[in-house]
């Protein structure tokens, strides 16, 4: 059997049955020459929680790649969008109107140049923060009342470093491994989010 086979196999088995009452978003650039970079932070993570639920983010619908899964016991959709970064909230409002979801039902994963690689800042809701992926969904969703797990992909060098080619940019080895260790607790906050209890989710895993 090769592994394309075993993926189909163990998708198969691991489809969740009902509709998805959760949106779980990672926001990124679609495309192999945008694949590492910083701004690609929450396209890596969401594609790390699709590899714990046994799937494959590999379904083209609503401007996006998504899949179905059970995540915490919950039903969910992982979604990443195709639509290009600045228009992230066309392909969000398309599934979550179709499957009704409402805004606080929805997740979003993405980058923070603010922080340190690695380091994570979970919110309940708020303003895009400059954030062009954010500002998308807000604008879309017509609410900034929805969670978001930002992941520290690490500040300019200096203030007159582009910033374009600051998050388009890639990471060091280093910087990689900061980033990739904290994916689990990623996943563990979207679980504790959806549990309700997203102030648990911020006491253990902020900072």
């Amino acid at each position: 059997m090769s592994l394309d086979d075993l993926f189909k196999k163990i998708s198969t088995a691991a489809t969740p049955v009902g509709k998805p009452e959760y949106l779980i978003v990672g926001l990124g650039n679609p495309g192999k020459e945008y694949e590492d970079t910083r701004h690609n932070a929450g396209f890596r993570a969401i594609d790390h929680i699709a590899e714990k639920c046994a799937v494959r983010i590999n379904k083209a619908k609503y401007d996006s790649l998504c899949i179905e899964a059970t995540l915490g016991g919950k039903c969910v959709l992982l979604m990443k969008p195709q639509t290009y970064m600045n228009s992230s909230g066309t392909a969000v409002s398309a599934a979550a109107n179709f499957y009704k979801i409402p805004a606080e039902n929805v997740i979003v994963l993405c980058d923070d140049i603010t922080q340190k690689p690695g380091k994570l800042r979970i919110r309940k809701s708020g303003s895009a923060g400059g954030h062009n992926g954010l500002k998308s969904i807000i604008g879309w969703l017509g609410t900034d009342k929805f969670p978001r797990v930002r992941i520290g992909v690490g500040e300019k060098p200096n203030p007159e470093y582009d910033l374009a080619d600051w998050v388009l940019g890639k990471f060091s080895e280093e910087d990689k491994k900061a980033l990739t260790s904290r994916f689990d607790d990623v996943k563990g906050a979207c679980e504790l989010i959806m549990a309700g209890d997203l102030e648990r989710a911020m006491c253990l895993y902020n900072g």
